[in-house]
């Protein structure tokens, strides 16, 4: 085996070399003063970018040989499911100090997010009151403020002074450097929420001043179960930076960060979008085959069947197919348009469903209002499908058949679609990944039926 190439420091930035491979050869070489140096140099995203290109055991064993404040914000560059991954594998104390550079909430998300066994090895290397802490904030659900929410924020008694709070944020400026500190909070001795206050107001205020003197009586909270459409909906109407999280005794726990939340609220969407698509979990290219099946295979084999069943009302009406050819070329127009309906109202109630403005008990309504929607467009486009079929083949009958199949086809997709997601959530199902198969399958059941059915009857004044 030979000697590893020397690295020429003063030729990495400009040379073309991907950073990736230099990392990797730095590594090979077990050289630390050159790999500091390249480190020094190299931007954050770029790093994070080389790490992941990494081979899985340099990816583990850089990691371990950056400071753990660097590599907490590389984890911060990186897909979660990747950050996952590298937690299951580093070990326990390079986990814990990694993670020990996070915030509270991120801290849960991933330990939550780990083998109890490999999150109990992490968690034992934590003081014990952060691990009980953390083993706390870890029950909540993702999708709850509880799980939303730091537990790093300010707290004062009522009876504290601006003095008591000012020598306090000096004492602990380092600790607090991590803080949110634009809003202080104000608790009683029992620590429920008393108040709040911006802190360019307790700046202002006399040394000797209490703080519930001049606190903001009566503040905006959330209970720690709230899920995310009450806070979406408490954002969209106040413009704050964050909002107290407190229990049914009114405690303070923590706070829930604007930013934090929007970021999340994007991560669902996406995640309701891969799913609704036939990704079952969150992927990336760089993961093994046979995990990458797993998670695309299901939905494929699914939709066989069920396009099978689709197809099976064509094969009941060969006959119609073989004497009128050209409603072979409306069969896919007629289901694909109506299909798109549907979807456009799976997406309206998959949306509702998330901000809380719609029930799965609303189904009526839904129906109602779709059905009406759904007519209207479904007339517009039997008319515009009708015109072009009596312009191409010259028989008026075929473009009534064509149409009126259109029409109440796209009428029974609005209609489906706007109320599956409803009837699938009050099932305790999943209508992300449930709605999209069975909306398809049967509204192409729906549109051939309907086609090959006006024709069957029609058929002598389509063949004249």
């Amino acid at each position: 085996m030979g000697m590893p190439t020397p690295v020429d420091l003063d030729t990495l930035d400009n040379g073309p070399e991907p950073s990736w491979e230099v990392l990797d050869r730095l590594l090979d070489q077990a050289d630390d003063k050159a790999l500091q140096a390249y480190l020094e140099e190299l931007p954050l995203g770029e790093l994070a970018f080389a790490v992941s290109h990494l081979k899985e055991a340099d990816q583990l064993s850089m990691l371990e040989r950056l400071p753990p404040d660097l590599a907490a914000q590389v984890l911060d560059e990186v897909p979660y499911i990747q950050v996952t991954e590298w937690l299951d594998d580093l070990k326990p104390q390079s986990a814990a100090a990694i993670l020990e550079e996070l915030p509270s909430d991120e801290q849960a998300d991933l330990i939550g997010d780990l083998e109890e066994k490999d999150a109990e090895a992490i968690l034992d290397e934590f003081e014990p009151e952060q691990a009980e802490s953390l083993r706390e904030l870890v029950r909540y659900d993702d999708e709850e403020a509880g799980g939303l929410m730091i537990t790093e924020f300010l707290a004062y008694p009522a009876w504290y002074t601006v003095q008591n709070v000012v020598e306090d944020l000096r004492e602990n400026a380092e600790e607090y450097n991590r803080y949110p500190s634009q809003y202080l909070f104000v608790v009683d001795d029992q620590r429920r929420l008393s108040g709040v206050m911006r802190m360019r107001d307790l700046l202002l205020k006399p040394m000797g001043a209490r703080l519930d003197s001049f606190m903001q009586d009566d503040p905006h909270y959330v209970n720690h179960h709230d899920g995310m459409d009450v806070l979406d909906d408490f954002f969209d109407r106040f413009p704050l930076l964050g909002v107290p999280v407190l229990n049914q005794q009114q405690h303070l726990l923590g706070i829930v960060i604007r930013s934090d939340f929007m970021e999340a609220w994007g991560e669902k969407q996406d995640e309701d979008y891969m799913r609704s698509q036939g990704v079952m979990e969150e992927e990336l290219r760089s993961m093994p085959l046979l995990r990458r099946m797993r998670g695309r295979l299901p939905w494929l084999t699914a939709n066989i069947f069920l396009s099978i069943v689709a197809a099976s009302v064509i094969a009941m009406n060969q006959d119609i197919l073989a004497e009128l050819i050209a409603l072979a070329v409306f069969l896919p127009i007629v289901s694909g348009v109506s299909g798109n309906a549907g979807f456009q109202a799976v997406a309206v109630s998959m949306r509702e469903l998330s901000l809380g403005v719609v029930r799965p008990e609303e189904v009526g309504r839904v129906v109602l209002k779709e059905m009406g929607l759904g007519l209207a467009n479904g007339l517009i486009l039997g008319l515009v499908l009708s015109g072009l079929a009596w312009f191409w083949q010259g028989n008026l009958w075929l473009g009534l058949v064509v149409g009126t199949a259109m029409a109440v086809n796209t009428m029974f997709s609005a209609v489906l679609g706007g109320c599956m997601p409803l009837m699938l959530k009050k099932m305790k199902l999943d209508p992300a990944v449930a709605s999209g198969p069975i909306l398809t399958t049967l509204t192409d059941m729906a549109g051939f039926f309907l086609v090959l059915s006006l024709a069957a009857f029609l058929m002598t004044r389509l063949a004249s």
